[in-house]
């Protein structure tokens, strides 16, 4: 195969994959640590799209496991959180907030500690639109996305914060 040949079909995938990882945006993510051992990270993911699609899955390398969690009301009327094994639905003109006390990215064996300023690669797998990398700042001070402010008031946080 001829070097343009190559470079022909490259860029053929590329235009072809570009329309769907244009429909995702991702803004207002930062990632924070709890102890040296957990972290999380929060964002707000659009899909500009015209078609639903579903958050699979995320991965990274800062951890030895990373989960797409939220936060669920016991019995007891006590916050817990769990993993989401099925992920979360992104409808067309829709968005996930991933905030603290409801969905976001779990970090359980962090690799290294999160240092405040340092950026955290994570990749979120979406049935349609594939993978899409996201760079993340981490800021320990943070406690909500710049958009919203949500009062959680007495919720048990668990280990994200």
């Amino acid at each position: 195969m001829s070097l343009k040949s190559t470079l022909m079909g490259a860029f053929t995938a590329l235009v072809l994959a570009t329309p769907a990882l244009a429909d995702i945006e991702i803004h207002d993510q930062y990632a924070r640590s709890s102890n040296a051992m957990a972290g999380a990270a929060f964002m707000v993911i659009h899909n500009h799209g015209d078609t639903d699609d579903h958050l699979i899955s995320v991965t990274s390398d800062a951890a030895a496991r990373v989960e797409l969690h939220t936060h669920i009301e016991d019995a007891d009327g006590v916050m817990r959180m769990t993993h989401v094994e099925e992920g979360f639905d992104l409808p067309a003109g829709g968005e996930i907030a991933m905030k603290r006390g409801a969905e976001h990215v779990m970090f359980m064996g962090l690799t290294d500690t999160f240092e405040q300023d340092e950026v955290i690669t994570i990749t979120l797998v979406f049935e349609n639109a594939g993978e899409v990398v996201v760079e993340i700042p981490v800021d320990q001070n943070r406690m909500d996305m710049d958009h919203g402010d949500t009062d959680h008031g007495d919720m048990d946080h668990g280990s994200d914060g």
